[in-house]
């Protein structure tokens, strides 16, 4: 595993074409270098002036809309696949939504407390605030959402609110996240700003503050609303309907994964990471050979991600309906990580819907099944997806550390181990890792709960 700190460059690394090159994305030199890399990052200046030509979805004019190797599953943002909320499906297995999964029911667990805190955050806003931050809750900025730093968002910045007005945020995600949701969400934002520190500073979509609020609806106890809070690494959907909530899709990922900012030791993603080992190793030989693909994992591989709201996505790997109930168990408690970062009484009415459809959920693994091993994985059922993917580090290597990382970067041309910048056949792993959680069949964004609502109660 890669050590918690950062290693300061030698001057040979700080001179390297790579490591220049790095420098020359994050201060805003956006088109030159895409053109070499076909990755887009940049301040949001940059990204707001280069998208004015009318680029869908905030994506730069003339940039790809994935990422390193191409797709949008998990790349730039949803770009020209962005989907219109009215025109949102859901994933399905082959475009056709499985009927009757969701219905409008009381789950006992109250949102009152969520409704007052999403409340008392509006009203501390100013006018202007408010009108930049509040949309229909059929609004189209539900499927704008993106995993990318320079990203052209809407919305309230946290960055530019007042301490008293960040706290009234917090104290919102507190009452929508878990303790541990909240933990995860402040620690991809502190790993952001550590690898705006580590790559020079001065970012400002590398920093704690490039975090953005918008609202769906007004929060009310009967009435539909939500709220969505994205940036760099997160994006938090989050739909409620009398004491029913939606938090999907959620993204959540990082690079680096472990880190010291301001005194603090942050590792993101272990639960994530051992949970699955737990669950691959927990399978027999015969069931390993339906659940691993003969395809070892690559650079991105992940589906789910921005713009693909309408994703087909056929069942692959292990049915689990064979599985002892033990490796339920596993399997449940792999799900219950991601699921778990939701406020606690609302993830377990989610895991028991997950639960029902057991028997109909599929496990799949590309890759190896070490301790350090970059991986991929996931869950499919007709109720939830999740992915994990570990990828290729773009900005940020630990390992100039050791004298064979430095042999190594010498060797492809004195940039960083591992090809950052999605060059050079990068390796993928546990330093860099994306996940994504959704809801299929028309459970995205609460889409088909609020299609009943206005169907049963207008």
């Amino acid at each position: 595993m890669y050590g918690h700190g950062h290693t300061p460059r030698t001057p040979e690394a700080e001179r390297s074409r790579r490591w220049f090159m790095n420098k020359a994305l994050l201060a805003g030199g956006v088109a030159a270098v895409a053109t070499m890399t076909g990755c887009s990052s940049g301040s949001s200046d940059t990204a707001s002036s280069a998208s004015s030509s009318g680029a869908p979805g905030g994506a730069p004019s003339g940039m790809p809309s994935g990422g390193p190797g191409g797709g949008g599953g998990g790349g730039m943002g949803p770009g020209a696949e962005q989907v219109k909320y009215a025109d949102v499906v859901g994933v399905t297995t082959d475009g056709k939504v499985v009927e009757d999964l969701y219905t409008i029911h009381s789950t006992d667990v109250s949102t009152d407390a969520l409704v007052k805190a999403a409340q008392a955050f509006l009203d501390g806003l100013s006018a202007t605030e408010r009108k930049s931050c509040v949309f229909d809750i059929d609004a189209d900025e539900w499927t704008a959402w993106s995993n990318v730093d320079g990203y052209d968002r809407k919305g309230v910045r946290m960055g530019d609110m007042t301490t008293k007005k960040q706290n009234l945020g917090y104290a919102l995600l507190g009452e929508a996240l878990s303790a541990d949701g909240l933990t995860q969400t402040r620690g991809i934002m502190k790993l952001n700003a550590f690898l705006g520190d580590s790559n020079g500073g001065n970012q400002k979509t590398l920093t704690e503050g490039h975090y953005f609020f918008t609202f769906m609806g007004t929060p009310s106890t009967t009435k539909p609303w939500g709220f969505q809070y994205e940036g760099h690494h997160v994006a938090i959907n989050y739909f409620v309907l009398g004491d029913q909530v939606v938090m999907t899709p959620t993204f959540m990922g990082s690079e680096p994964t472990t880190g010291t900012y301001k005194g603090e030791k942050i590792t993101l993603f272990k639960p994530e990471t051992t949970a699955g080992l737990a669950m691959i190793r927990s399978l027999t030989a015969a069931q390993l050979k339906k659940a691993v693909s003969s395809q070892s994992n690559g650079n991105e591989d992940m589906k789910a991600g921005a713009g693909q709201d309408n994703l087909k996505l056929a069942y692959e790997g292990l049915q689990c309906s064979g599985l002892t109930s033990a490796q339920k168990q596993k399997l449940l408690d792999l799900a219950g990580v991601y699921i778990g970062y939701m406020s606690e009484g609302h993830a377990a009415v989610k895991l028991a819907e997950v639960e029902k459809h057991l028997d109909d959920t599929y496990f799949y693994w590309m890759g190896e099944t070490e301790d350090d091993s970059a991986f991929y994985y996931r869950i499919h059922s007709p109720v939830v997806l999740i992915e994990y993917d570990a990828q290729a580090p773009l900005f940020y290597n630990t390992s100039t550390a050791s004298a064979s990382a430095s042999a190594s970067a010498s060797s492809n041309g004195g940039g960083p181990p591992g090809g950052g910048m999605g060059m050079g056949g990068g390796t993928p792993s546990q330093e860099h890792i994306h996940t994504i959680i959704r809801t299929p069949n028309g459970g995205d964004y609460g889409v088909d709960l609020l299609k009943l609502h206005l169907e049963n109660d207008h």
